[in-house]
């Protein structure tokens, strides 16, 4: 197994050669550029664990590498290598969230106990295969940059008791997310207890928080501990929380700052610890403009905020996600499932997806239910999806499609008067002729007295 990957940027060959050998021979993944170009180039392509760079550099320097690493990989550390005459740089970008730096010569002790310090307040990057550290995060499965960087951001938030909100689309994977970070938290071993409050209607969601004592009200034959009573040690996750109604809001506000509860009916109130966790698909700030949502409630819950992307965001995933679900489901609808004909992976990876990884999972279900074959054929696949793919277009393709749509719109904007079109677009007459010939079209027939005009 390999160690964390480390990103090293030097424009000096022999020291860039002497840095990944040394730093190969103490375990690391080393990817080697001579230019911060050429950095951000492979940040692009894949999310490193720590970038070890020079502040000399061609071009863009260590200093604007940095920045621009700051603005895409905000949880990403960044150690600098700085000359005596731009240590005053270095110092400055300190304070700007530069990890730290090193003054050349530099001791090669130094520098490995500087990078094991600056990992072991990150969370591990990499596959299971190279850092062994996965189980925290269980059940998400990913190799995107942008999913990378979330799941950077909340293994370090998981650490402390912050409350974090999580946005996201339906289907994107909040639970699945708050679970992780439970289960990076020092509350690991205590329960982790989630509730939609948008599926429990709001007579009865107050007494499922915070419970109820016998004959608080027609029904309540016995005593009920509400979760947060549930949660007691652990993590509580709030789901959906932007559909909670008002009135609960209140409530919720004052167990969050009195850190205890008070069941329906009692007049004793429990004391409580509890992480609170909330996730949602609507946009908050539009719900509090609106008077549906508590401001400073708002704040109390939003310490920290992490947002999913989009399952249309992370396509790199879905092709990874789809075996990963095909897998479990053979062993669910006990069937041998090989994988996808390849046809059929691509038009899973070109499909829109408004329902992010839960609409996958039961496209996969289901072709997975009805697969009398291994290999899952592409029929299988455009029935289960039930609506058009993505066409990947070359760029003369495209370009191609663009011309004569553009070029239909101006005949119809109008009306097949050549003239005018011409003018619209900024072109002689000669010239737009050619391009209404190259497309076939006839201006004829876009003219209000034509028999086919539409």
């Amino acid at each position: 197994m390999t160690g964390p990957r480390l990103l090293v940027v030097d424009d000096d060959a022999d020291l860039l050669k002497l840095l990944s050998m040394r730093l190969d021979a103490a375990g690391y993944d080393v990817t080697a550029v001579a230019s911060a170009e050429a950095a951000l180039t492979h940040l692009a392509v894949q999310r490193p664990a720590l970038v070890l760079s020079d502040v000399q550099l061609p071009g863009m320097d260590g200093l604007a590498l940095f920045d621009a690493i700051r603005e895409r990989h905000p949880a990403l550390p960044v150690i600098l290598l700085t000359a005596h005459g731009t240590i005053p740089d270095a110092v400055a970008a300190t304070a700007r969230g530069v990890y730290t730096y090193l003054t050349k010569p530099f001791d090669g002790r130094a520098l490995l106990d500087t990078i094991s310090q600056a990992l072991a307040l990150t969370a591990p990057q990499g596959d299971a295969q190279e850092t062994g550290d996965t189980a925290w995060r269980e059940g998400i499965v990913s190799r995107s940059n942008v999913m990378a960087e979330v799941l950077a951001e909340a293994k370090l938030v998981a650490a402390s008791q912050a409350s974090v909100l999580i946005r996201g689309e339906s289907g994107t994977g909040k639970e699945l997310l708050a679970r992780a970070i439970h289960a990076a938290s020092p509350r690991a071993g205590k329960p982790f207890v989630a509730v939609n409050c948008g599926a429990i209607p709001e007579a009865l969601l107050e007494s499922e928080l915070f419970g109820h004592v016998k004959g608080a009200f027609t029904g309540a034959v016995s005593h009920h501990r509400g979760l947060f009573q549930a949660a007691d040690g652990g993590t509580l996750l709030l789901d959906e929380i932007g559909d909670m109604p008002l009135p609960l809001q209140v409530k919720l506000l004052r167990v969050l700052q009195e850190q205890q509860v008070r069941p329906v009916g009692s007049s004793d109130s429990v004391p409580i610890d509890v992480r609170i966790l909330s996730a949602t698909h609507r946009d908050l700030d539009v719900a509090m403009a609106e008077g549906l949502f508590r401001e400073d409630l708002y704040y109390r819950l939003n310490v920290v905020s992490l947002t999913l992307p989009s399952l249309n965001e992370r396509r790199e995933d879905i092709p990874l996600l789809a075996q990963h679900l095909l897998t479990r489901l053979a062993d669910k609808y006990n069937k041998r499932l090989n994988g996808f004909a390849p046809d059929a992976l691509k038009a899973l990876s070109m499909a829109t997806w408004p329902g992010n990884v839960r609409q996958l999972h039961n496209v996969v279900e289901q072709v997975s239910a009805l697969a009398t074959s291994p290999l899952i054929p592409l029929s299988l696949v455009q029935r289960a999806l039930r609506v058009p793919s993505m066409e990947v277009l070359s760029y003369a393709q495209a370009r191609e499609r663009f011309e004569r749509e553009y070029l239909v719109g101006l005949l119809k904007l109008t009306d097949g008067n050549v003239a005018d079109a011409a003018r619209l677009a900024e072109r002689n007459r000669t010239e737009f002729y050619r391009l209404l010939q190259r497309n076939g079209l006839n201006p004829g027939l876009f003219r209000a007295d034509s028999p086919v005009a539409e």
